[in-house]
C-alpha cells in the first residue's frame, strides 16, 4: 500500500533543505515554524522511516531522508510545472521561458537562435542563465530552470531526459605554437576544473593519445583559460567555436555531445517546446 503523502508536505521537507533555518523555510513556504514541524512530522510516519535527528535544539537530515527528498524535489517540481501550464490555458497568458545554457551553447551555437526566438515572441518573459553544466541540471531538476543545454552528463540524472542536439569537437589551443607530433611533448596544460565532464573526456583523450598530464591551472571560465595560454602559461583544449581571436586552433583530440534537457514527466509547456523546436532545427 502507498504511503499517503500530500505535496504541501513535500514542499515543506524542500523548503527545510534548501533554507538556512527552519523559520526562514516557513516563511517560504507560507506557515508558522509550529505548522511546518508539525507537517514534516507526519510526513515522517506516512513514510514509515525517521528523517530527522535532534542536534540540540535542531534538528538535522538522517542520511535515509536522501532518497525522500529526492523524491520530494521531483514532485514538487513536477507540480510547480502542471500549476503553471494551467494559469497559462486559463488567462492565455504568454507565460515565462527559463532556459538555462553553457556559455558555448550560448555565445557560440544559438546566439542566432536566442535573438530569433525573442523577436518572434516578445510577450514571452524569457530568462537565460548561463553556467557549467552541472549547476544547470540542478535547477533543472529543482523546478528553476524549464530547460537546459548543457554537456551530455556522465551518467544519468534522476527524473531529466537528455536528448543528443550536436557533438563538439575539441581542439588544442595555442598561443601560436604548432602541435608537435609527438603528444610526450605536449604541455603544460591549463584545462576546465577538475569534475567537470568535459575534463573527463579531455584528460581521457589526453592520456589515450600520451600526452602527460602537467596541468598548472584550472578554470571553468574559457576567457579565463584563453587568457593563460595568451599570457603563455600553457595550452588549453576548448571547444572550436571557443578558440578567440589572436591564438592558434591545432589538433581535434576528443568530441563532447552537446544534449537538450527536460524534466522527464513534466506537462507539456508549449512555450519551452517551440523553444526547443528552435534549438533542434
Amino acid at each position: 500500500m502507498l504511503p499517503d503523502l500530500s505535496i504541501r508536505q513535500l514542499e515543506y521537507l524542500v523548503a527545510v533543505n534548501e533554507s538556512p533555518n527552519w523559520a526562514a523555510a516557513a516563511e517560504r513556504v507560507g506557515v508558522s515554524a509550529s505548522a511546518l514541524s508539525q507537517g514534516l512530522s507526519e510526513l515522517e510516519r506516512r513514510v514509515g522511516v525517521p528523517l530527522f535527528d535532534r542536534d540540540g535544539r535542531r534538528r538535522v537530515f538522517r542520511p535515509a531522508a536522501a532518497e525522500v527528498l529526492a523524491h520530494a524535489r521531483h514532485v514538487v517540481a513536477l507540480t510547480t510545472d502542471l500549476a503553471s501550464w494551467a494559469e497559462r490555458s486559463r488567462t492565455g497568458a504568454s507565460g515565462q521561458l527559463r532556459v538555462g545554457m553553457i556559455d558555448a551553447a550560448a555565445v557560440g551555437h544559438y546566439p542566432g537562435v536566442i535573438a530569433g526566438f525573442r523577436e518572434r515572441h516578445p510577450t514571452v518573459e524569457f530568462r537565460l542563465q548561463v553556467a557549467p553544466s552541472g549547476p544547470l541540471l540542478d535547477e533543472l531538476e529543482s523546478g528553476r530552470l524549464d530547460l537546459v543545454l548543457c554537456v551530455e552528463p556522465a551518467a544519468p540524472r534522476r527524473g531529466i531526459r537528455t536528448e543528443r542536439i550536436m557533438g563538439e569537437e575539441l581542439a588544442i589551443i595555442t598561443r601560436g605554437e604548432s602541435v608537435p607530433l609527438d603528444p610526450s611533448r605536449w604541455g603544460p596544460w591549463v584545462l576546465f576544473a577538475e569534475g567537470s565532464h568535459t575534463r573527463s573526456v579531455i584528460e581521457h583523450a589526453l592520456v589515450s593519445l600520451g600526452a602527460p598530464l602537467n596541468i598548472v591551472t584550472e578554470s571553468n571560465q574559457p576567457e579565463v583559460l584563453r587568457a593563460m595560454v595568451a599570457l603563455g602559461e600553457g595550452w588549453t583544449v576548448l571547444p572550436k567555436v571557443q578558440a578567440g581571436e589572436g591564438l592558434r586552433v591545432g589538433r581535434v583530440i576528443a568530441e563532447r555531445n552537446l544534449v537538450l534537457a527536460r524534466r522527464d514527466g513534466a506537462a507539456v509547456d508549449p512555450v519551452a517546446e517551440m523553444f526547443a523546436d528552435a534549438v533542434l532545427a
